[in-house]
């Protein structure tokens, strides 16, 4: 690292809402990029929160799972707003339905609109888009269009001259979907055109978008079939070795996650140009970027691919001191949040104060042990992220009603035996943090129990599908909130 000192990215104190696009209200099946995720940006200015806290934004596969995506460098055009469409006159007045299927068709209309009606401000942006994001999206479009072409099989069970990308094979294909491939671009233009739009309202109202990047692609990739030499994979496209954790109290058996694990020689032998291409895509998306399972930066549990769980893995070094000095040769200060929950040794916190990266505090784990416990308000350092819970926990609510009675009396002694009933306890105890940033997800907010949850762990049914109704927000909430904010100075920085 150079000889100057790294600085955080967190210089004030913030409070955020917790929320991903998807849970906005609305007349589709999932929240988009249209009116209310205006309205729910003028929320959070009248409640006083500066920070927009938000999943990873990528195109998912059916699981709809933000963590596993089709692209690192995409965006899901599940969020397109339709309605938007209408307005720049690209397509007719839309009647909302279920299922991608209905969107998707509409999408095509307004393909077609656009090229019938575009203005040459659009046809010039549109062409603008394509040159400048050529690195991924040619690759993407192609990517896209033969899935669906293979029925949603995996690339690496494609025919092998497209499976591994045979020239010829790929001009053909290129020749021969060049329609659909223009489809696949149209849509991508088409998010980024919305998002941009909507991130430039936040901005210019002091809302910071805080994003998430999650150390591991999906197998199934745009990213991996595309640049397969990045992976340990075999001469089929296959993993040798697949990501995970080991045993603990939690699994018997550990977590085998199946992703394929980077070639980290290869990576660190061109200056990390895979890693520093997709930052620079995420710095398109967001202004602040939380990175899932950084302790994986330091050292990864390494999964023979052919062992059916993570049992018979091992501890392997990466080169995370190298990859983080050659991001921040770019990117000063790194614009990083490091994911550093659960059992975090030494090395992986020395790493990441090296860098000066803001950790993270969640206050449900902070009461099942001693005064020790570092997830402990008293504990909390200026330099991370406080939070109730997050899109992995029970929301507070029904996380507390399940406590058990000694650990509840704990906390509420621990809390001075509040008056307020939770989740309005745990939230101040957040806000009242040292930390510089409070995150609190949006059911908290709106004092949800656990059906309200967006994510259990370990499961693959009825996951993040959450939503919210305009309904359930009362109309004192918002000067709520900013009284809040004011009584513990979480102001934010001024622009």
């Amino acid at each position: 690292m150079t000889g100057k000192s790294a600085h955080s990215p967190l210089s004030s104190r913030e409070a955020g809402i917790l929320l991903h696009p998807t849970s906005l209200p609305g007349p589709w099946d999932n929240g988009d990029l249209g009116a209310d995720a205006y309205r729910f940006i003028d929320f959070m200015v009248e409640a006083g929160h500066t920070v927009w806290q938000i999943l990873p934004l990528g195109p998912t596969h059916d699981d709809r799972s933000p963590y596993q995506c089709l692209s690192v460098h995409a965006g899901n055009p599940l969020l397109i707003s339709l309605e938007k469409l209408v307005e720049e006159g690209w397509l007719d007045a839309v009647e909302p339905g279920p299922g991608w299927d209905l969107k998707h068709a509409h999408l095509r209309r307004a393909f077609e609109g656009f090229r019938q009606h575009a203005g040459g401000w659009a046809r010039e942006a549109l062409s603008e888009f394509v040159a400048a994001n050529a690195g991924w999206l040619d690759d993407y479009a192609l990517y896209r269009v033969l899935k669906d072409i293979y029925h949603h099989r995996s690339w690496s069970e494609w025919p092998a001259g497209l499976r591994d990308r045979e020239p010829e094979a790929l001009a053909a294909a290129r020749e021969e979907h060049a329609e659909a491939i223009e489809f696949i671009r149209f849509n991508q233009f088409v998010f980024f055109h919305q998002w941009g739009a909507l991130r430039r309202y936040a901005n210019e109202r002091a809302i910071t978008i805080f994003g998430d990047l999650p150390i591991f692609v999906a197998h199934d990739s745009a990213d991996v079939w595309a640049q397969r030499e990045y992976f340990r994979l075999d001469e089929t496209g296959h993993p040798l070795v697949v990501a995970g954790v080991p045993p603990d109290y939690f699994s018997a058996t550990g977590q085998r996650w199946g992703n394929p694990h980077y070639d980290w020689a290869r990576m660190e032998a061109d200056g990390f140009a895979w890693w520093r291409a997709r930052m620079e895509s995420q710095l398109k998306l967001y202004d602040l970027v939380r990175i899932d399972h950084f302790r994986g930066f330091e050292a990864y549990w390494e999964v023979p691919a052919h062992e059916e769980t993570a049992i018979n893995g091992r501890w392997v070094k990466a080169p995370g001191d190298a990859l983080f000095d050659a991001l921040r040769q770019e990117f000063d200060p790194l614009p990083v949040v490091a994911e550093d929950l659960g059992t975090i040794t030494p090395e992986v916190h020395a790493l990441r104060r090296k860098f000066a990266l803001p950790g993270m505090k969640v206050l449900h784990f902070a009461f099942d042990s001693g005064p020790d416990n570092p997830y402990l308000p008293h504990a909390h350092q200026r330099n991370c992220v406080v939070y109730t819970g997050t899109h992995d926990n029970d929301t507070t609510l029904g996380w507390y009603q399940t406590l058990a009675p000694e650990t509840r009396e704990s906390m509420l002694e621990y809390l001075g035996w509040p008056s307020e009933e939770m989740p309005w306890a745990l939230i101040r105890a957040a806000y009242r943090s040292i930390a510089r940033l409070a995150v609190v997800p949006m059911q908290d907010l709106l004092a949800l129990g656990s059906e309200h949850r967006m994510n259990r762990p370990g499961t693959t049914e009825d996951n993040w599908n959450w939503r919210f109704t305009w309904e359930m927000v009362a109309d004192d909430l918002a000067p709520y909130l900013k009284g809040m904010v004011s009584s513990y100075g979480r102001f934010g920085k001024k622009r």
